[in-house]
């Protein structure tokens, strides 16, 4: 066992970090993760911070005290940053770069581990950048974010980068068997599923709902007959994409409410003292912006499932169908593929790609949803 070992499928990333946890080449003071979604920055950038606080040779060991508090965030001296909203301010940023500056209570390093720092507003990373330029003695910066140029140019070029790739299908799959115990067969599924997302792989690979939902919409193909099953199909995706990120959020909001009440001395009758009013909406604005961040989230990844299936076809119209997606839809996709254009597929593609830019840019989603399915109709 190391702490290495959740990895998947980054072999000449872990032999960059191993060799930079035990001074054989070299510690910058500032790290940037960069790949695609699910590829693993964030567990690489964890895995490289266990590794520099452990406390046994070779550094990584995985089982003393240091590797574990790390591995499972309660290290006094890893900081870990996880935007909540959909930014990261400056006054976030100010108070970060404040604490960074404090010296180890017991560790080797002060580490601040900020996960998806593209995030960051202009203002915030302009805070950022002194510190990262400047550290103090015993701080090391690990950056995620899935490309260098979501960061400033300023920041990226004094960070020394990492670069993870996409998981092969074959290293998900038997990751899934070695660690979670998932028969062979439902792994290779799964891992072909996630399009290289290992979080994703485990989800659908051990929550029934999750492959229902990814089951809903790779389904949506086959329901758009004519105009107004396209409507229906836009607005049943809608509808349930909204419940899965209330769901998501819902119970966290609830505890943390609870918890700022009680703490701000809320009485038996549920009365709150003066003065706590702004306590409590500040919290509900943050709440707010977490929902909102969490549904398009959510919109993104249904939009990424359905493009998917066209991705299949496209493939398969192509000659190059061997690597699938949706090996257990392979009959209906080499059928959508027979009765279809390779232009008309791209088509398609396209029209999914402008959808997510579309929620991204905050149109309603509805009527993004609305206009994409009325454009897979009619190719």
């Amino acid at each position: 066992m190391s702490v290495w070992d959740d990895l998947v499928g980054q072999g000449p990333v872990v032999e960059q970090l191993s060799s930079a946890a035990e001074g054989t080449s070299g510690l910058a003071h500032a790290w940037l993760f960069t790949g695609p979604p699910g590829s693993g920055r964030v567990t690489a950038a964890r895995s490289f911070a266990a590794a520099l606080q452990c406390e046994e040779t070779p550094r990584g060991c995985g089982h003393c005290a240091s590797c574990h508090q790390v591995l499972q965030g309660t290290h006094a001296d890893v900081a870990v940053v996880r935007p909540q909203g959909l930014s990261f301010g400056v006054g976030e940023a100010r108070e970060l770069v404040l604490s960074s500056a404090s010296r180890p209570t017991g560790g080797r390093w002060q580490i601040v581990l900020f996960e998806e720092a593209e995030r960051a507003t202009e203002r915030a990373a302009n805070a950022l950048l002194k510190a990262i330029e400047e550290p103090a003695p015993q701080t090391i910066w690990l950056l995620c974010t899935p490309s260098p140029e979501d960061l400033l140019v300023t920041i990226r070029s004094r960070c020394r980068q990492v670069m993870l790739r996409t998981p092969p299908t074959a290293a998900i799959s038997e990751f899934l068997v070695q660690r979670d115990g998932v028969d062979r067969e439902t792994a290779e599924v799964v891992a072909r599923a996630s399009q290289g997302h290992i979080s994703r792989a485990r989800s659908l690979a051990t929550d029934a709902e999750e492959w229902r939902r990814r089951g809903a919409v790779v389904e949506i193909p086959r329901r758009l007959t004519g105009v107004a099953s396209a409507v229906v199909a836009a607005e049943k995706l809608y509808q349930a994409v909204k419940a899965e990120a209330k769901a998501r959020t819902t119970e966290l909001d609830e505890a943390e409410t609870s918890e700022l009440r009680h703490a701000l001395g809320e009485n038996a009758k549920g009365r709150m003292p003066r003065g706590t009013v702004g306590a409590l909406k500040d919290l509900e604005k943050r709440q707010k912006s977490r929902a909102t961040r969490s549904e398009r989230d959510a919109f993104d990844r249904r939009l990424l499932d359905l493009a998917s299936y066209y991705r299949d076809v496209l493939r398969l119209q192509l000659g190059a169908g061997n690597d699938l997606f949706n090996v257990d839809l392979e009959p209906e996709l080499r059928t959508a593929a027979r009765n279809g254009r390779p232009e008309d597929t791209v088509r398609r593609l396209n029209a999914i790609m402008q959808c997510r830019e579309r929620v991204a840019a905050n149109v309603h989603p509805q009527i993004a949803f609305e206009s994409l399915t009325l454009a897979l109709r009619t190719g």
